[in-house]
């Protein structure tokens, strides 16, 4: 590729005690790719990802947004830096409307005094920019912005919280397992769902244990053994069982393809 990585990390280490999380790990996400993260349980695919979005600070290593070097310290940091992670769990709070999730954390207050001593929220704002955000993704079949997200079915929720990342992710948005917990038809959604973000010309970052889907969307993808970068493969190249060959030690990796 001819372009610079957006972010990028070199030389990650991460240990739990005797346990070595991430050894020497490497990483590249390129501008406007679906780049998909796979490995075997175990094989550090979490950490990397923990260490990316801030949610762990990494022993040793570098990590760079934009060609800059950056240190998280919390995902809050990473989150201000434009790198939003929706998790598996995706950190909803259900009793809460679908506007209220979208603002959880950063809501917007009323101009003038009441926003600023009476701390007076801004609801129709948000509710509108909620909305915005929600037909841009073609997610306005949910009806009411008001609703309570657990009213909601669980694809119309991974909607809701990729909805909220890509309202705030400025840079670059790192998906966990987004169709685990699915059917096929909301599965189905939720990957036009992330191709549709990418159409917007955010790179996104999915991991992934369901190798259809990655095969699918994915431009590239990272393969993560034993705590570090494995290989990088087009999928265009390989077959879904030489990725878990790859992955489970079952084939080496390829030499061309193998990540510099």
């Amino acid at each position: 590729m001819t372009q610079e990585p957006i972010l990028t990390a070199r030389g990650l280490v991460k240990r739990y005690g005797r346990v070595t999380a991430l050894d020497q790990a490497d990483f590249d996400l390129y501008p406007g790719e679906i780049l998909a993260v796979i490995g075997d349980n175990g094989a550090g695919k979490s950490s990397l990802i923990k260490a990316i979005s801030g949610a762990v600070i990494p022993d040793e290593g570098e990590i760079r947004l934009d060609g800059n070097p950056v240190q998280f310290r919390s995902p809050i940091e990473a989150r201000k830096a434009g790198i939003e992670t929706v998790y598996q769990n995706l950190a909803l709070s259900p009793a809460l409307s679908i506007a209220d999730n979208m603002f959880l954390g950063r809501e917007l207050r009323k101009s003038g005094v009441m926003g600023s001593l009476f701390r007076k929220l801004d609801r129709p704002a948000m509710e509108k920019i909620a909305r915005d955000k929600l037909s841009e993704l073609g997610l306005m079949t949910i009806q009411n912005i008001n609703q309570a997200v657990e009213t909601l079915s669980g694809g119309q929720r991974q909607g809701v919280a990729v909805a909220r990342a890509a309202a705030f992710g400025s840079k670059v948005i790192i998906l966990d397992e987004p169709t685990a917990a699915l059917g096929v038809k909301e599965s189905r959604k939720v990957l036009e769902l992330i191709l549709d973000v990418r159409s917007r010309g955010l790179p996104i970052v999915l991991i992934s244990h369901n190798m259809p889907h990655v095969f699918e969307v994915a431009d590239r993808i990272h393969v993560h053994r034993l705590g570090k970068r494995l290989c990088v493969i087009n999928p265009k190249d390989y077959t879904m069982s030489d990725a878990v060959a790859f992955m489970t030690g079952a084939r080496p990796a390829p030499e061309v393809e193998r990540a510099a």
